[in-house]
């Protein structure tokens, strides 16, 4: 089952068209900092702004560049049933060895129709589906009933949840009854999840600081809390930071900041505001980063 450290990719930018090279470099370097899989074309890789090709590029180089060292978990949500089945196969043709599937934004399905939206990815790929429950973007919040009824779906195996709800892990466990994957989707509560019966988290900033949140992830594996505690407390004020501003706009300045990539991104998202970017420099000096 997939555990640990999980960053979403950030998908960089050179004049308007994706930078593979530093793509490349990104993922080797997390790699070398310990970081447990990754999740390319999910909400911090502005899968809302790539096209149909660049999407499915980006999962292709992803698993490339990976080589089954780590798992790839790939982004392949729509608020289009029939989208999200394309983005599902093509995942499963690449390689990659889940898909990560959001509930749909916009359209605001109930409870029924997330049903009927997910048995259908499921049932359209043998790939591991993992539900990304995030009510905050997409205004739909699936239920712990709704879960449990989707969990019953073989291939259906976890969630990353981005609820923010540290007793909904628990209350989720009672209903679940097969081994499910929990994942936290929200840096801040990372080392909490871990403690609600969780496995890892999906990650923003891991992005940017892929030693410091492996480590923690390995320290709790390890009952070395105290430890855990200490880096957790560590990152504190960079997950909030980089949610000061629309994600991953800070994170990108972040990374450039690192010489990873530039802090481009896509229109409607535009460069952080001055006094943002002074507040990331300062917490990336504070933990030993730059």
């Amino acid at each position: 089952m997939f555990q640990g450290s999980i960053p979403a990719l950030i998908t960089p930018f050179k004049n308007g068209n994706i930078d593979y090279e530093s793509f490349y470099k990104i993922i080797e370097w997390s790699l070398s900092e310990g970081s447990h899989g990754f999740v390319p074309c999910g909400t911090t890789g502005e899968s809302p702004t790539l096209s149909h090709q660049e999407h499915i590029k980006v999962v292709d180089e992803c698993v490339r560049i990976v080589d089954k060292r780590v798992p790839v978990i790939a982004g392949t949500g729509s608020n289009n049933t029939v989208e999200a089945i394309e983005f599902t196969n093509h995942a499963e043709k690449s390689g990659a060895d889940a898909a990560l599937v959001v509930t749909p934004y916009y359209n605001k399905p109930t409870q029924e129709g997330l049903q009927a939206h997910f048995k259908k990815i499921a049932e359209s790929t043998s790939l591991p589906i993992i539900i990304y429950n995030i009510p905050g973007r997409s205004i739909v919040d699936m239920t712990i009933d709704t879960m449990s009824v989707l969990s019953n779906i073989s291939n259906i195996v976890g969630v990353k949840d981005a609820t923010n709800d540290l007793f909904r892990p628990l209350l989720t466990q009672t209903k679940i009854q097969k081994d499910f994957c929990y994942l936290s989707g929200e840096d801040g509560t990372a080392l909490a999840y871990l403690a609600q019966g969780g496995q890892g988290c999906i990650s923003v900033t891991a992005n940017i600081a892929p030693k410091l949140c492996s480590d923690m992830q390995n320290l709790w594996r390890e009952r070395k809390i105290n430890l855990a505690q200490d880096i957790n407390f560590k990152l504190s004020k960079i997950h909030h930071v980089l949610f000061v501003e629309s994600s991953p706009g800070p994170v990108k300045y972040a990374a450039e900041l690192l010489n990873l990539c530039s802090a481009e991104t896509r229109l409607p998202l535009v460069s952080i505001k001055d006094s943002t970017k002074a507040l990331v420099k300062e917490c990336l000096v504070e933990i030993g980063l730059i």
